[in-house]
């Protein structure tokens, strides 16, 4: 009878894994069962959200990602959270991108002066793109590929491209679609149950 009971408390527990597996199959940030659960072995060093293995991301803490958007889950990325970064909710993000928030101090390098990176609501940040620290982007931002964005675009709305980055084209908000998942998650937890995570393991 015991031995029923654990196998019955065992399938209760797996049963949210598989939930959140297939609600978010076919959105941008689909959860793999694996690295659900390493987050929830390391919930203070393992990204809250699905990263690719070739990406990295450091001091999670810092981190705040928003509904459908996962930095990294693309191969290739560096997410750098020595200071406050902040990523709205459907933005994409594509391979080889650096969204840095923490830059080396010009008189003693091995110090870090730490700074903050906003990113706004359904922006899309190219290949081989780099946010630098400071920089905060309006909703509705494209930032063409292979651009440096060194300083702040709040009004979005735009597409940005170059080194360093300067408006080339604006996007009709009319034409803009502020679509949602059927099911939102912010990274492996449901909307309604991550504010819980939040308090007690983020910095923002």
């Amino acid at each position: 009878m015991l031995k029923i009971l654990l196998r019955c408390l065992s399938v209760v527990k797996f049963i949210p894994i598989v939930k959140c597996f297939l609600e978010t199959q076919g959105t941008s940030a689909p959860i793999k069962i694996t690295s659900y659960l390493k987050h929830k072995a390391l919930p203070k060093k393992v990204p809250y959200w699905p990263v690719d293995s070739t990406s990295r991301v450091t001091s999670v803490n810092n981190i705040l990602i928003g509904i459908g958007t996962a930095p990294g889950l693309s191969p290739g990325c560096y997410i750098q959270g020595i200071g406050k970064v902040k990523i709205g909710d459907y933005t994409i993000i594509a391979p080889n991108v650096g969204i840095i928030s923490g830059n080396h101090d010009i008189n003693d390098y091995r110090k870090h002066n730490p700074s903050s990176v906003k990113i706004g609501k359904y922006c899309w940040i190219g290949m081989n793109s780099v946010i630098l620290p400071g920089v905060t982007l309006g909703d509705h931002t494209v930032v063409a590929a292979g651009s440096v964005v060194t300083k702040s675009f709040t009004d979005g709305y735009q597409v940005i491209a170059g080194n360093p980055a300067k408006p080339i084209k604006k996007i009709k908000k009319d034409k803009c679609q502020q679509y949602k998942n059927k099911n939102e998650y912010i990274g492996y937890y449901e909307l309604s149950k991550f504010e819980k995570f939040r308090s007690k393991y983020l910095n923002e």
